[in-house]
């Protein structure tokens, strides 16, 4: 479970060129995830071996400069709300505004740590500029410049050391899979796990998560035993009604990072909008399982071919990964609840699956002397070895001569060709090619 770390403070102090230079250490270790683009308020970072979530509450706010102060004030007591470790960007150049004392007022009254960054330091003189910032009352503050990367080092250091203990998980917590119920406001979560639980509670313990207000619920009913991450996010409705993307995405942060397959429900009577997409991608990125459930299928006016028709159309918006299992529900008449648990469960199995690696070779490297890499400028790529690595979910690696020859399309046709072969519907799949 990684910490939650968000970055808040008024308009254009560089909040967001500095959360890309955060992601982008982790982006460029990693191989590039399609997809990735879709959502960019949400990214990991990694520090030291540390791994953390990092939120940018930057970029959300819309109206005119009267709107501003409440828009942010929501954003930033949403973002204290959420996150373990607060970020607080002001610039140097312009100084303490009004409205960064509206925020410094914010965090003055939280526990939780904060971290004052002074932004656009990239001389000496502007160093000594930034000791105005000591009259915001909260304590210590790093300078850097987002835009040249100095001063970043210091910062993250900083930040790891500021980062909460986690007790580690008992081996039980371990052993039993977890599956969050995720989607935005109002599309039936809350009724779907009261569905789920029987209102005569089959809970056998409530166990009070690591995180404030996600309260995993013991489920062992019809055969089926796992843990339910109930969501703060389920559990209360805030009265944000402006940004409701803002507002699910966050929520949502914190379920997707505690289970290993999420459950998506989709309201079938709004289609499978933006606010979907970004939730359906920020499990896809954290490589968990996925299954879509569009509840409320009893509300919709049917024609023949109704379902198939959502389908096709659902899949359309999750290209590339469309090997996820749509399944169409309803929470009130308790409509198909069972199939969506089997297909839950078997989602986790699936993401659990390992491949022996003689097998592998035996069906891979026939099919990539069939079909080999294209190539480029004359040179051929040869792969003469593949294997699945022992991660916790399933990713493959091919040992080629020419690794860097190989392009994304070619990846994609080796996870379909896995795909096609194994069932690993509901599952991201990391391919990686290395030099041999």
């Amino acid at each position: 479970m990684s910490t939650i770390v968000a970055i808040v403070g008024r308009p254009n102090v560089g909040k967001s060129t500095l959360f890309n230079r955060l992601i982008k250490r982790r982006e460029a270790i990693v191989d590039s995830v399609s997809g990735v683009t879709r959502d960019r308020n949400y990214g990991k970072s990694e520090w030291n071996g540390k791994e953390f979530s990092v939120i940018d509450t930057g970029g959300y706010i819309k109206g005119s400069d009267d709107i501003f102060e409440a828009e942010i004030r929501k954003q930033v007591e949403l973002a204290i709300d959420e996150a373990d470790v607060i970020m607080f960007v002001v610039d140097v150049e312009e100084g303490i505004t009004p409205m960064d004392d509206e925020v410094a007022k914010l965090l003055r009254k939280i526990t939780k740590p904060v971290i004052v960054v002074v932004n656009k330091v990239d001389n000496a003189m502007r160093e000594k500029d930034a000791y105005e910032f000591y009259n915001l009352g909260l304590g210590e503050f790093i300078t850097i410049s987002s835009t040249s990367g100095s001063g970043t080092g210091e910062l993250l250091d900083e930040l790891i050391n500021v980062f909460p203990n986690r007790p580690e998980p008992t081996q039980e917590e371990i052993e039993l899979p977890r599956f969050a119920v995720v989607g935005r406001p109002n599309a039936g979560k809350s009724s779907f796990i009261n569905a789920l639980i029987g209102v005569d509670r089959y809970i056998v313990t409530d166990i009070a998560g690591t995180t404030r207000d996600s309260i995993d619920t013991k489920y062992n009913r019809f055969g089926f035993e796992f843990n339910l991450v109930d969501t703060a996010g389920i559990r209360r409705k805030a009265k944000v009604k402006e940004d409701l993307e803002f507002y699910s995405v966050m929520r949502s942060v914190r379920a997707i990072e505690h289970a290993d397959v999420c459950i998506l429900m989709i309201d079938a009577t709004r289609g499978f909008e933006g606010q979907d997409q970004s939730i359906f991608w920020l499990a896809a990125k954290n490589r968990k399982g996925i299954i879509i459930l569009v509840n409320k299928w009893d509300l919709v006016e049917k024609e023949t071919m109704s379902t198939r028709d959502y389908e096709v159309k659902i899949r359309k918006e999750l290209e590339p990964f469309t090997d996820v299992t749509i399944l169409f529900v309803s929470a009130l008449t308790k409509q198909r609840l069972l199939k969506a648990l089997e297909e839950t469960v078997k989602v986790f199995e699936n993401r659990r699956q390992r491949i022996p690696t003689s097998k592998f070779n035996d069906y891979m490297l026939k099919l990539i002397e069939a079909y080999p890499p294209p190539a480029l400028k004359g040179k051929y790529v040869k792969i003469k070895y593949c294997m699945q690595l022992p991660t916790p979910t399933p990713q493959f690696v091919f040992f080629a001569n020419l690794p860097q020859y190989v392009k994304e399309a070619y990846k994609r046709f080796l996870e379909n060709k896995i795909r096609e072969h194994w069932d690993f519907s509901g599952v991201p799949i990391d391919i990686y090619i290395r030099e041999k």
